[in-house]
């Protein structure tokens, strides 16, 4: 079984991939999995917590070979705005309920639920149903969304009161 312990840094350019892994966005931000590449071949993902795959981004495995992550077609809703609803609403109301959201030119992607969809359309949207690729916004401080608190968290929220004493006078602490 081929081990992958290691994200590689973005290249300037593609690195000749080996193998290729399609997963879903459900499975590109788990950090331990047991999966199999697109060539059939199992893998073991062993990746630093906290880590969520991007389409595109590349592996390396424990042999050297160059693993290529596609993010995989899912059951997904595209929202787009109508004169009473407008993106930037659907956002806000998608945020707080901390929905995982893709922004795109003129529309957002989300994984399919009713509720949401319900929800949306109520406010105005226009909601389809698609099969695509689904690439979450990965937070406000690119390292997706946590509720804990560990060692990550005590320095974001160092940084949001740094940045709120900037803005609006005091001390952040």
């Amino acid at each position: 079984m081929l081990r992958i312990e290691r994200l590689l840094p973005p290249a300037g350019q593609a690195r000749p991939a080996g193998a290729t892994l399609t997963l879903p966005f459900e499975l590109r931000r788990r950090s331990r999995l047991l999966v199999r590449l697109d060539n059939g071949e199992e893998a073991g993902l062993f990746l630093e917590r906290g880590t969520v795959l991007a389409d595109g981004d590349e592996l390396e495995g424990g042999d050297g070979r160059i693993v290529c992550v596609v993010a995989a077609a899912e059951d997904v809703y595209v929202v787009r705005p109508t004169a009473a609803c407008t993106l930037v609403q659907a956002a806000y109301h998608l945020g707080n309920r901390h929905v995982p959201v893709e922004i795109g030119a003129g529309f957002l992607k989300i994984e399919r639920d009713a509720v949401l969809r319900d929800m949306l359309e109520r406010a105005g949207a226009l909601v389809s149903e698609e099969s695509a690729p689904f690439q979450p916004e990965p937070g406000a401080y690119g390292g997706g969304h946590r509720h804990g608190h560990d060692a990550g968290q005590a320095e974001e929220h160092g940084l949001a009161q740094s940045v709120f004493a900037l803005r609006h006078g005091g001390r952040g602490t």
